[in-house]
């Protein structure tokens, strides 16, 4: 097969890298380069160029990051009881679920929580509550609790919805680094993952806080059955958007959900997502979070250090939402084997 630009794909592929490597964004064959060998990893023998492909990914990330890899975590602040309906969401009120339901934590014990994984080697913190916008009571602890843990040391963010200009410049006031809010999948598949609010709100929430001038973090969750070319349009929306920092989570199918029966990723789809995102989105820090022990098993594991040797930048520690996470210490461990520098550890 030839590329219409004349090209042999191995060639496309090879300048796909060249670019991602000058922090370019890809052309159209050397992305359709890229996705054609994303998507021949998953056909029996036609895994040939996948090695060079995680190479490149490997090679792009330790230029544009070098080998040092950031640690964050968050709280669940606020769980379950949400509005809105998103298809792989245990929160969901549209779902049954056994998915924890607590009212927003007092700001002392996020303040712990923050400071607990700070001791584990994070340096930012998420403060993250279920629902599409915080009340005004809950507001003001959010408030009380982004000043608690920017004095502790940390760099606090929030994950609690849409948010007005005016509350993110509260917000901001009140001594916020960051907020996260994931467009969780392309354009074209969101509806077939939440039908509550529309994409453009998420788009605009982001936009937002961008232009506040705001460390943000959005990113998106794979393997909902979402295919390669909108993986690729999820990530071509965030480059347009101009966010540098990216978390990557994989589906964990969770009964009770509309997901429930989707089979996880294995391990070698999920390093070719992210040696995709790694080509689109070179100089971005890519933090895999929620799924990567479901996806790259125990900790500790080969399946973990090839996760710490891929195009990521960066994980999530400690527990997620709903979900139990990888010891912190094992991680922290596993780093410092492969000799990458954990960021607030020395490095």
């Amino acid at each position: 097969m030839i590329c219409s630009s004349g090209e042999a794909p191995h060639d496309s592929l090879d300048r796909a890298v060249a670019l991602a490597l000058q922090g370019r964004a890809l052309d159209a064959p050397a992305l359709a380069a890229v996705l054609a060998c994303c998507a021949a990893g998953n056909a029996q023998g036609g895994a040939a160029e996948v090695p060079r492909l995680l190479a490149g990914a490997r090679a792009v990330r330790e230029r544009h990051a070098g080998r040092r890899l950031e640690f964050c975590a968050i709280v669940n602040a606020k769980s379950g009881a949400c509005s809105e309906d998103c298809a792989f969401c245990a929160q969901s009120s549209r779902h049954r679920t056994q998915s924890p339901r607590h009212p927003f934590l007092e700001p002392a014990e996020i303040v712990r929580a923050a400071s607990a994984m700070q001791a584990r080697g994070a340096t930012r913190f998420g403060i993250v509550a279920s629902g599409l916008a915080p009340t005004e009571a809950e507001f003001r602890a959010l408030c009380e609790a982004v000043t608690l843990v920017r004095a502790a040391g940390l760099a606090p963010d929030v994950s609690v919805g849409l948010l007005t200009r005016e509350r993110l410049r509260r917000l901001k006031a009140a001594g916020l680094s960051g907020v996260h809010h994931n467009l969780e999948v392309a354009r074209s598949f969101f509806p077939r993952v939440c039908t509550t609010h529309s994409y453009e709100e998420d788009v605009e929430a982001v936009r937002l806080a961008l232009e506040e001038g705001l460390f943000v973090c959005s990113g998106g969750i794979f393997g909902l059955g979402e295919s390669w070319e909108q993986r690729a349009e999820l990530a071509a929306t965030l480059r347009e958007l101009g966010v540098r920092h990216v978390p990557v989570n994989f589906l964990v199918p969770i009964a009770g959900t509309r997901m429930a029966d989707r089979a996880p990723l294995g391990p070698s789809e999920a390093l070719r997502i992210l040696a995709l995102l790694r080509l689109m989105l070179p100089e971005a820090a890519l933090r895999v979070c929620g799924g990567r022990g479901l996806v790259f098993g125990a900790a500790g594991g080969e399946g973990q250090r090839e996760l710490f040797d891929s195009g990521a930048s960066g994980i999530m520690i400690g527990d997620y939402l709903t979900v139990a996470g990888t010891p912190p210490e094992a991680d922290l461990a596993l780093a410092e084997a492969l000799g990458l520098a954990v960021a607030g550890q020395g490095g």
